[in-house]
């Protein structure tokens, strides 16, 4: 069976597996600003930053299927970045501890000629409470760096989490199910 091509306007590895069985992927990964606005709320930058993303390839590739996606981590309607350090990714996995958060990906794909989808999927992460322990070996570990929210839920950090309600896919970088329904929507 011949694998049709997508680009993948993306330079995460967790997308690039999720997605290489069904496609041939070219990566592109978009460079653009990716500063959140004043008084923007958590879903609007994502949903901006997977169109931004988007917009960028779609232009590059117009005939083709291009798809774009941003990950972000929010708790109590405060969006959790990548921590920039080991230090950073300690106080996150501390105000991770023992509560629920939000995991939203923002998706965009289509091609410029055609037509073009964009939506949000959402997943809610429960957390146990992690000991000083925990977050230390955690952090000696590297599975934090270039994560949102400091951890990675498919490795070491899924002993963290007490409950799951949602796609878990989503919470590693994309929510595949959704994705190839939208991609089958549009041919």
């Amino acid at each position: 069976m011949k694998r049709e091509r997508l680009i993948l306007a993306s330079a995460s590895p967790r997308r690039k597996d999720l997605l290489s069985p069904f496609f041939k992927l070219l990566i592109r990964p978009s460079e653009i600003d990716e500063s959140v606005e004043k008084n923007e709320s958590a879903r609007a930058y994502v949903r901006r930053m997977a169109r931004s993303k988007w917009q960028v390839m779609a232009k590059k590739f117009s005939a083709e299927l291009v798809l774009a996606a941003d990950t972000i981590v929010v708790l109590k309607n405060r969006i959790i970045g990548k921590a920039k350090n080991a230090k950073e990714a300690g106080l996150i996995l501390n105000q991770l501890s023992g509560k629920t958060h939000e995991v939203i990906t923002g998706v965009c794909l289509g091609s410029a000629r055609k037509r073009r989808k964009i939506f949000l999927v959402s997943t809610k992460i429960s957390f146990r409470k992690l000991s000083k322990k925990e977050i230390e070996a955690y952090i000696q570990s590297g599975e934090w760096k270039s994560k949102a929210g400091a951890y990675g839920i498919q490795g070491r950090a899924s002993v963290f989490v007490s409950e799951i309600r949602g796609s878990l896919t989503n919470v590693i970088g994309l929510p595949l199910e959704r994705v190839l329904k939208e991609i089958q929507s549009l041919r």
